[in-house]
């Protein structure tokens, strides 16, 4: 007999979440195996948890290391910028040593550095912690569902257990901002990453006992030059990106690029030549799955940033607290995991490229709600437009994820979800990159730094608002309010240019799943 999959839900990764309607076949777990499902959830919780905590600690991260507008943007993309570099080869590297081990590890080690990120007394010690949390968190990422697979052996349970696990990334999500919130309302800003110390040291003492070891009797090799060359594939290409927005295209910018050119193209060739490809590029033949995948990155990379310039805007433009702030945000978090859900019956009457396709055009609808309210964008505006970005990435990544999966063969169903939750996290990347350092460079151009100022003073207002703020309250009247003004003017002035730039991408996005989520390769 034939299965047929349907999608459940999606993870915070984009990772594709699958059911099979075939006939349950196994032993049943039992209360031990739901206890295990517990506490592998509590890695899954924290990472997002902790993305969404970022966003709402940059203004008092801002305000208290006065990072320069590139190292803000650099807080935010390296860890997804690390995190994507490695996740197959951590997967691969799971089958390898035992995935309840390499989750060990890596709750080990994510919470050493959260510790040391918490109390990090400058900007740079910050970045390098976030890129520390990127390594140990691309080892828990695979192992969670990795294990969960192996602990459900009855398909009927195991659809459960999935949907569980999918379920904590949208509700990790959703709770980020209400307990990030609070936090900062009453602790430093190292509390946002102090608080996965006692999560994993919770996990440490649980997964030992009630989760079993598994790995791969037959793993491939790990493939550390294609580890490396997918790394410098995407390092220099981001930092090329920020560069031109914070100097301008430059031989700098330009000998980047090509060196992260150079290294993706001999990625790609040596992934052609190997048996056993740590990335199977080949999937990318498929017009559907192509289409698939570049529909996810985009809306991810228009979601992400959103959230980089609203944090912002809601706390040191309209002046809501953290918890404030988390509250108004709230409602969209919620519509990702409802969208996410109720387009699941929808799908089998509706073409998945309709569904797709008119998820992104009402995210785009979201990014353009901005365009008309950018002289004076209020909290409800925002909060308005989130729901709708929300709604539509919501809907349209559920399906998206599950033509990945379902449009090539079978046996390619785990290169498909490595890519998959790869293009998620790059992504990210990019969102933060472009549309964050295109918001620092008109930032920077206009805003307008009163005379007398000292030159650590005034680079710190010229590069980002939350440098601005702290200065302008050094200052007398009437200095510190022009400063503020000019600089919350000058902040939204960028948020209009990177809100049509989004609205641009979501739009070319929804035109190339109409053209290639088509035929039986696209139907789910």
């Amino acid at each position: 007999m034939t299965s047929t999959l349907h999608p459940i839900a999606t993870s915070a990764t984009g990772a594709p979440v699958t059911l099979s309607t075939t006939p349950s076949a196994g032993p049943r777990a039992g209360v031990r195996e739901w206890i295990a499902l517990a506490v592998l959830m509590l890695p899954v919780l924290l990472v997002a948890v902790d993305a969404t905590v970022l966003s709402f600690a940059l203004p008092s991260i801002s305000q208290s290391l006065t990072p320069t507008g590139t190292q803000l943007l650099w807080m935010v993309d390296i860890y997804p910028l690390v995190l994507a570099g490695l996740l197959v080869s951590m997967g691969s590297l799971a089958d390898r040593i035992g995935r309840r081990r390499l989750l060990l590890i890596g709750a080990v080690g994510f919470a050493a550095v959260s510790a040391l990120a918490a109390y990090a007394p400058s900007a740079q010690w910050l970045i390098a912690a976030r890129a520390a949390l990127g390594f140990f968190g691309a080892m828990l990422m695979p192992a969670t569902l990795s294990l969960l697979r192996n602990l459900f052996v009855d398909r009927q349970q195991r659809r459960l257990a999935i949907a569980i696990w999918a379920a904590g990334f949208s509700g990790g999500a959703a709770l980020g901002p209400i307990v990030g919130g609070f936090l900062l309302e009453h602790y430093w800003w190292g509390s946002a990453f102090l608080m996965a110390v006692p999560v994993l040291v919770l996990l440490l003492i649980l997964a030992p006992i009630f989760v079993p070891e598994s790995k791969d009797p037959n793993p491939g090799r790990l493939d550390l030059v294609s580890i490396a060359l997918s790394l410098l594939t995407m390092a220099p290409l981001v930092y090329a990106i920020k560069a031109v927005a914070h100097d301008g295209i430059s031989t700098l910018a330009i000998g980047l690029v090509a060196v992260g050119l150079l290294a993706g193209s001999a990625f790609v060739r040596r992934q052609l030549t190997r048996p056993n490809p740590m990335l199977d590029v080949r999937l990318f033949r498929r017009s559907a799955f192509t289409g698939a995948v570049l529909a996810n990155l985009l809306a991810v990379f228009a979601l992400v940033g959103f959230l980089f310039f609203v944090a912002q805007h809601l706390q040191l433009v309209l002046g809501h607290s953290p918890m404030q702030a988390g509250l108004i945000l709230l409602p969209g978090l919620i519509v990702t995991i409802v969208a996410g859900l109720a387009v699941v019956p929808l799908v089998r009457v509706v073409p998945p490229r309709v569904v797709v396709a008119g998820g992104l055009l009402i995210s785009a609808a979201g990014y353009t709600a901005i365009l008309f309210t950018a002289n004076d964008p209020s909290a409800f505006g925002l909060g308005a437009a989130f729901v709708l970005l929300s709604l539509g990435i919501g809907a349209a990544e559920t399906i998206s994820n599950d033509v990945i999966v379902s449009s090539v063969p079978a046996d390619k169903a785990g290169a498909a979800s490595a890519i998959s939750e790869t293009a998620y996290e790059l992504g990210a990347v990019l969102g933060t990159a472009v549309l964050g350092g295109i918001l620092s460079a008109v930032y920077s151009a206009r805003v307008v730094v009163p005379a007398g100022l000292d030159a650590a003073a005034a680079t710190s207002a010229s590069e980002t608002l939350g440098g601005a703020t702290t200065v302008a309250a050094t200052l007398p009247e009437p200095a510190a309010t022009e400063l503020l003004d000019s600089a919350r003017h000058a902040f939204d002035g960028g948020v209009v240019l990177t809100s049509g730039i989004a609205v641009v991408l979501v739009l070319a996005a929804a035109a190339l799943v109409w053209v290639t989520l088509r035929g039986k390769g696209a139907e789910s």
